[in-house]
């Protein structure tokens, strides 16, 4: 490691000044000892997979997290969920950490940007204490302005604002056909549905008349009713009448009670159909009571406030604030003019503008969680600590630069500073070359990932790395003619684009007219096909509606299947955000792509048991070559014998999962490797049976790189190795479990999932924000995946803010001119050179001086 100039201190006080890390061993770090000082912005870099989050956050956060853990009471330690205990010798001039990590939203509507920030409590008590109330009607508590309290939750919808029913046109499809030729389509068939039919006959309805014929009386009930009356049927169609008791079910009975009781997902799945999901009819989709609806600020019912963008709201209460006389409160008389409305709207006018500075005024307080991205997620989180003043903290930051555009970063960094300039340290773990540049330190881990990383190469001012050779980052970081070729070597592909003398043409046009969602108004977009298109703009303009929901949308349901790696998760994009209604005009250029994948960064698994080997389905392979050995053979042992995930094989004292947890009566519980298999998830049985010497425990701990060797003779596990290195993940080991892996190692393992595919062109490929996550030397193994897939024939669209990415792209599409309602326009389309001249787009300038220097790199 290189050891530059420690940044002045007291001198002969210089313990005061650094959190000192020795002999930390934290997944792949190796014996790591350095030097990190305090009340600075340090920045940690290296490639996906270098040890740095297992540096900056499982070790020094981590152990802050410990510290304070040991600090709480034992009783009160075992309530509080607690991470581990780092691996590490010492670690000295540790102050207090918190930790903001890039994550999704939490999984459910009820999570609000509003919840999240805490702002609707104050917006609650607005309303409560300074709302203005119908004529006699009683103050309210805040609790019923709240969905998500029984207080104000709608009792039709229980506060979602969503309405799941069925009507006479979802269960009777045809109205011309009678009840004998099965007018009500969600009836059961067979038998239970001439049960029912018989049911009726005996009630005394008409069976064999068109339904639209019936009386309206007669339809609704034999539809909607909750009775269940039980009648003596006597079945005219068998030889042998035997009569039997028959009990009635409705339409809506039955669709509710197998939704709700059936343990079947393909009789659950039928029902479905029939179900029609809305806005609650009751609530008007508020999820609130009508006595909290009647209450009203600014002219606003709180539903009104909640579903404006923040920088909307700011305007609406501003004038509240700049109130000079005040009313004095009462709890008897509300007044919009109060001391109470003017001290609780100059609160939220606060808090607001720190969301405004940090670019996320397009946001609305009511819009759920599950919908926003994570560098989203972690702005708001950034935001809530700025108000909290805390003093002598360090932050630890994931990729806080996720997900934002240029033009969004510039505030960010204000923010830091802001944290920093408070007496606070500022860890950051990032990749955007241009945020590390503005870093007080930097710390770079490598030189490569997994098993070839986990060092640090440097620690010290950001300009002394240049004298590191040996660091992939810093070609990356420093743009000097003399580092060009080792940007380009970095990889070993020359770049993304290698070999290609300009943009490609398109072979032809999907175009979507009359596009309505969210902010997109009559929108008319048009994507070339055969070509890379980079689809930018900034934050909340409208990007990722356009392409994960609107194009992902039609293009699914004109193919009628969506296939790719991930086809089998629920669609994120669409089953989390459909409170917004979709409208397409015409369609034209489907009839060029026959398949439709999208690769996104969502988890491969949600378990431990979910790993590298078994999504990619390359351990299917494995099993086989155990199987077909001879000691499996005279065994008996087939390839199932060799899962983890089924008794027989696997060691049943563990269950597969290698580990155990060992609960303690004072002490919070922990994990430890299973003392039967001692983390090896199989039974001595199992273990005896080898292949080329390795037992199948041996083959899961081996690294890509490893087992492409080991495996060369077996033709499906090596096309999968093989399609894994090349997206630049040969690190990682075959049973990495899937909640070990990050976002952009499970979107290349999608990625390389897709590649490994016979190819057969003309698939549409959907990719959002690729390279989050990921190191620029990463991003250039990725693009020239992405690459491949355009040359086999394939179209390959994506949302990205990166700019070297966007200047190697065929076409690009510029959403703007800003976010929220003031974004769902295209700015400007065309190859990067034409929206590089844009006057009016935002992304204009940082293309165009991408480009320069994609120019400079070519030419030097």
């Amino acid at each position: 490691m290189t050891a530059p100039t420690l940044p002045s201190v007291a001198a002969g006080n210089a313990e005061d000044g650094f959190v000192r890390v020795r002999g930390a061993r934290e997944n792949n770090l190796r014996n790591v000892s350095v030097d990190v000082p305090r009340d600075a912005i340090v920045a940690f870099t290296g490639v996906s997979g270098s040890g740095k989050s297992s540096l900056a956050f499982g070790t020094i956060y981590a152990e802050a997290q410990r510290r304070f853990f040991e600090s709480v009471a034992p009783y009160a330690r075992r309530l509080i969920q607690q991470g581990h205990n780092p691996k590490v010798e010492q670690v000295t001039g540790l102050p207090p950490a918190v930790a903001l990590q890039q994550r999704r939203g939490t999984a459910t509507s009820r999570s609000t940007v509003g919840t999240v920030t805490t702002l609707s409590n104050s917006l609650r008590m607005l309303f409560s204490r300074a709302g203005t109330y119908p004529a006699g009607a009683p103050s309210l508590d805040s609790d019923a302005f709240s969905p998500n309290t029984a207080a104000g939750a709608c009792p039709e919808c229980h506060g979602l604002g969503t309405a799941h029913t069925v009507s006479e046109a979802s269960l009777v499809p045809d109205p011309s056909l009678s009840i004998r030729d099965g007018a009500i389509a969600a009836w059961p068939g067979a038998w239970q549905g001439k049960n029912l039919r018989d049911i009726l006959s005996h009630l005394g309805y008409d069976v064999d008349t068109p339904w639209h014929q019936l009386p309206r009386k007669q339809r609704d009930w034999i539809l909607f009713t909750e009775e269940q009356p039980v009648v003596e049927v006597t079945p005219q169609r068998d030889r042998v009448a035997k009569p039997y008791k028959g009990r009635f079910w409705s339409a809506k009975s039955y669709v509710m009670h197998t939704l709700l009781d059936s343990k079947s997902p393909a009789m659950r799945e039928k029902v479905l159909r029939f179900m029609e999901t809305g806005p609650c009819p009751r609530c008007g989709g508020t999820g609130l009571r009508p006595e909290a609806l009647a209450v009203t600020f600014a002219g606003h019912t709180i539903s009104g406030l909640n579903a404006v963008p923040m920088a909307k709201l700011a305007e609406l209460i501003r004038p509240t604030t700049e109130l000079a006389a005040a009313g004095t409160a009462s709890r008897r008389q509300s007044s919009e003019s109060n001391e109470v409305a003017v001290a609780i709207t100059r609160d939220l006018l606060q808090r607001i503008n720190v969301l405004l500075e940090l670019g996320l005024g397009y946001l609305a307080l009511g819009r759920p969680t599950p919908t926003l991205s994570p560098g989203e997620m972690q702005r708001l989180r950034i935001a809530t600590q700025l108000r909290s003043g805390l003093f002598g903290v360090i932050y630890v930051l994931d990729e806080p630069s996720a997900g934002l555009h240029p033009a969004d970063a510039e505030p960010l960094v204000a923010v830091l500073d802001q944290l920093k300039s408070s007496g606070n340290s500022v860890f950051v773990v990032e990749h955007n070359m241009d945020l590390v540049r503005r870093a007080d330190w930097l710390v770079d881990v490598g030189p490569r990932a997994g098993e070839d990383g986990g060092e640090v190469l440097y620690s010290g001012p950001v300009q002394g790395l240049k004298a590191v050779p040996e660091s992939v980052t810093r070609p990356f970081l420093f743009q000097e003619g003399e580092l060009r070729g080792e940007r380009q070597a970095a990889t070993g592909d020359g770049g993304a684009d290698a070999g290609r003398g300009g943009p490609r043409q398109p072979a032809g046009w999907l175009e979507l007219r009359d596009v309505s969602r969210h902010n997109l108004r009559n929108l008319d977009a048009a994507f070339p096909l055969g070509v890379l298109t980079a689809v930018t703009g900034v934050s909340g303009s409208g990007k990722s509606t356009l392409v994960s929901q609107v194009l992902a949308g039609v293009a699914g349901a004109a193919l009628r299947t969506v296939t790719g790696p991930a086809a089998d998760e629920p669609d994120q994009d669409q089953a989390e955000d459909n409170n917004g209604p979709l409208s397409v005009g015409t369609v034209s250029g489907l009839e060029g792509i026959d398949r439709l994948v999208k690769v996104d960064q969502r988890p491969i698994g949600r378990t431990p048991r979910s790993n590298l080997a078994t999504y990619t389905g390359l351990f299917d392979a494995v099993r086989k070559e155990f199987a077909a050995t001879e000691a499996a053979r005279s065994r008996g042992f087939g390839p199932g014998r060799f899962s983890f995930n089924v008794p027989g094989g696997r060691c049943e004292t563990c269950q597969g999962e290698g580990f155990v947890a060992v609960e303690l009566l004072f002490l919070p519980g922990s994990y430890g490797p299973c003392p039967e298999c001692q983390g090896s998830r199989y039974n001595p049985e199992t273990l005896e049976v080898t292949y080329h010497g390795r037992n199948i425990a041996e083959v899961l701990g081996m690294t890509v790189d490893a087992a492409a060797g080991f495996l060369a003779g077996v033709p499906t596990a090596a096309r999968s190795l093989q399609t894994l290195q090349d997206v630049g993940l040969g690190y990682l080991r075959l049973g990495q479990p899937a909640t070990e892996l990050s976002g952009g190692e499970a979107q290349r393992i999608k990625l390389a999932t897709e590649l490994q595919r016979a190819r057969r062109g003309h698939t549409l490929y959907l990719l959002d924000e690729p390279t989050t996550g990921l190191h620029p030397a990463d991003v250039q193994l990725l693009m020239a995946q992405l690459n491949r897939l355009v040359d086999a024939g394939n179209t390959v669209v994506l949302v990205e803010h990166a700019m070297d990415v966007v200047a190697a792209a065929d076409w690009v599409m510029d959403l703007g001119p800003a976010g929220g309602d003031a974004g769902g326009e295209i700015v400007a389309d065309g190859d990067p050179a034409a929206v590089a001249r844009s006057v009016n787009s935002r992304t204009a300038p940082y293309l165009a001086a991408a480009l320069q220097a994609r120019h400079a790199a070519r030419n030097g």
